[in-house]
């Protein structure tokens, strides 16, 4: 059960940085951009959440992968 967590938190956190990156590249990430010089706060919630997700789902993998 645990291995499957691990394996659905890697994917959604793949999921949540590529939704990421996707909303910086969109057109009113750029505009954001352009005006204030930083990305939006749907973007950085975006990927620092797959970036998390995605860290405790490898850990949960490799972690797994060690234990008998």
């Amino acid at each position: 059960m645990n291995r499957l967590l691990s394996l659905i938190l890697l994917i959604g956190g793949i999921i949540l940085i590529v939704y990421g990156v996707t909303a910086n590249d969109s057109l009113g990430g750029r505009a954001t951009r352009f005006f204030t010089g930083s990305p939006t706060d749907h973007t950085m919630w975006l990927l620092l959440g797959g970036i998390a997700a995605a860290l405790v789902g490898a850990g949960g993998l490799l972690r797994g992968a060690r234990t008998p």
